[in-house]
């Protein structure tokens, strides 16, 4: 593991919030850490080299673009985990998948388009990858999702350089929210990619769009207001950067407590990820959460703490000891419509037509 600097710590802390929406947005950072412009540049570089910074780019509401989006509890045959996730691995809409400890043994998301059946593609996917079943798992309610791996052991909030990030949840995307326009994808389009690393970020996005990056911001400005972007910011690997404990603590709650514990839950700076989902006749957990930890036996303690709290008694921690795939879903590229035709698939809204 790369050894990071107290500074450099400090820096990930604030990317993770937010990149501000600015011409000279390592400008402002570094004002915050009493570093240059130049020395915040050379330090993000060397993060990305040292794959301790995965990207940084938008980060945008998949539901609030109109795609369907799921998690997906996978159980490959004994010994076959690896051929499996290989085949999932191929869908252009899985962006994370993971092999955790259970019988369930392989996790991955999922989005298709709004028009797309989620069950078809599931269907689709069993059948190539010989997956002994597929649970879709999608959120019937968003309590939290803020990924922040606090890299300084709260160090840089008591200085008072870093405050607790953004949290995202269902009162976000709450709202009719008008159509999107061609503008709007073509924004989309060119704001998910990874951003060069350099003094002005922004400007080589605003010559590929015609516009000016004052636009840009107020285009994005508009997107948070609505509800469809999050925010501009530096996407962690967690695992290089030292969080090698990913927990998914799943509960089995009361429906009756649902709305209780999970909204204790999302106000826990460590949880990062905090969903209700449907439970099976062979899966009893409907609240889930997300943990990341540099030791497993912290993870342990904390997720035990949190039970001690809520009275929840019922409760398992899926490790992961395998990322077969993970990436930043990219919108509007026509791929998953693609690998929609080649295998079969149609859309709804053609099949009525």
């Amino acid at each position: 593991m790369v050894d990071i600097d107290e500074k450099s710590q400090f820096l990930l802390n604030l990317m993770q919030d937010e990149v501000p929406l600015v011409d000279r947005p390592f400008k402002v950072l570094g004002e915050k850490l009493d570093l240059s412009e130049d020395e915040i540049v050379a330090r993000v570089r060397k993060l990305k080299e040292d794959k301790i910074l995965r990207q940084i780019s938008t980060i945008f509401d998949t539901r609030s673009l109109g795609y369907q989006s799921s998690l997906v509890a996978c159980k490959a045959p004994e010994g076959k985990a690896d051929q499996v996730a290989e085949i999932l691995n191929q869908h252009p809409g899985v962006s994370h998948n993971y092999a955790r400890k259970h019988d369930f043994n392989i996790w991955f998301t999922i989005a298709v388009p709004g028009n797309s059946s989620l069950q078809a593609h599931m269907d689709t996917l069993q059948e190539l990858s010989g997956a002994q079943s597929i649970r879709l798992m999608p959120t019937l309610r968003l309590f939290k999702i803020g990924m922040k791996l606090d890299m300084t052991d709260g160090k840089a909030k008591k200085a008072g350089v870093d405050e607790d990030g953004p949290m995202y949840s269902d009162k976000q995307r709450e709202g009719e929210k008008p159509a999107l326009s061609e503008k709007d994808i073509r924004y989309v389009k060119a704001l998910q990619v990874d951003m060069e690393v350099r003094p002005d970020p922004f400007a080589p996005v605003a010559q590929q769009l015609g516009t000016t990056t004052e636009e840009i911001f107020e285009w994005c400005r508009n997107f948070q207001a609505i509800g469809r972007m999050r925010r501009v910011a530096g996407i962690m690997n967690h695992r290089h950067a030292g969080f090698r404990a990913n927990g998914m603590g799943v509960w089995n709650v009361p429906k009756e407590r649902v709305d209780e514990v999970g909204e204790f839950f999302s106000t826990q700076q460590p949880i990062t990820h905090c969903y209700l989902r449907p439970t099976y006749p062979d899966w009893p957990y409907n609240v889930f959460t997300m943990v990341h930890s540099k030791k497993v036996a912290s993870c342990d303690d904390y997720l035990a703490e949190l039970s001690q709290k809520t009275g929840v008694k019922d409760f398992a921690t899926l490790y992961s000891y395998k990322e077969y795939k993970k990436i930043r879903l990219l919108y509007f590229t026509g791929e998953i419509e693609a690998w929609e035709k080649q295998h079969g698939l149609v859309p709804s809204a053609v099949a009525g037509s």
